[in-house]
């Protein structure tokens, strides 16, 4: 029996597009860590069948933001303190090289977009806008990266802590810790300006300070890891 390439074709697109749903749901917060995802609503919601969604979240599995259990189902990926440290302590080694390998070819107009992101980050007071420029301003002084390995690397680590990082930044924006949100600002320009400057050890030294401040902001906050994403919905359908 042979196997139809145009429906095979069509049922890979119909993957890929649930699985991006599917991401788009997970990262953005709506479905946070320890959510059910209940395949058959899923499907009927999608106007598909269980197949691509069977074949969707294999491939979140494989990002890390999905977790598959026989007989009990798949659930959004949740992550023990313990996993918490060692994702920012692999950033903390991994990153520095990322940005080593970029930042001695970013063009002026990277570092003008730099700015603009910092600067707009600066001032933002929405939660999802704030997530959504930091990840842009690390982004942009990776930009110029040849090591595509690596990336792959630091890319799943911010997807999988993305929910994580959601509530610490919520608790950051907040009254009770304005002084870590002014000190998140002034190591973004202490990157910002050993970037500019192409002082490359300058750069990392920052960009470690960064990530271990904010391990250690996270560990210090528990209620980040004992209910997060408390005010999204728990169910996926």
């Amino acid at each position: 029996m042979t196997t139809d390439p145009y429906s095979s074709s069509l049922q890979g697109v119909a993957s890929q597009r649930v699985a991006d749903i599917l991401a788009g749901r997970i990262l953005s917060g709506e479905l946070p860590p320890g959510a059910r995802i209940k395949q058959d609503e899923l499907a009927d919601e999608l106007a598909t069948s269980r197949i691509p969604v069977r074949d969707a979240l294999r491939m979140l599995e494989a990002r890390g933001l999905v977790v598959i259990r026989a007989n009990a189902g798949a659930r959004v990926m949740t992550l023990t303190r313990r996993d918490l440290e060692v994702s920012y302590e692999i950033r903390e080694r991994i990153e520095p090289l990322l940005l080593a390998d970029s930042v001695p070819h970013l063009t002026g107009e990277d570092l003008a977009d730099l700015r603009k992101v910092m600067e707009r980050n600066q001032g933002a007071t929405d939660v999802e806008e704030a997530m959504a420029l930091e990840r842009e301003f690390h982004w942009i002084t990776y930009r110029r990266h040849s090591t595509p390995l690596l990336a792959q690397i630091v890319e799943r680590i911010w997807d999988t802590t993305q929910s994580y990082r959601r509530d610490y930044r919520k608790l950051a924006m907040g009254h009770t810790m304005t002084g870590a949100g002014r000190t998140h600002d002034v190591e973004h320009q202490l990157l910002y300006d050993a970037v500019a400057k192409k002082e490359v050890e300058t750069a990392q030294a920052a960009l470690v300070l960064h990530i271990r401040r904010t391990r250690a902001e996270l560990a210090r906050h528990s209620g980040v890891l004992a209910n997060p994403g408390s005010g999204a919905r728990n169910e996926a359908g």
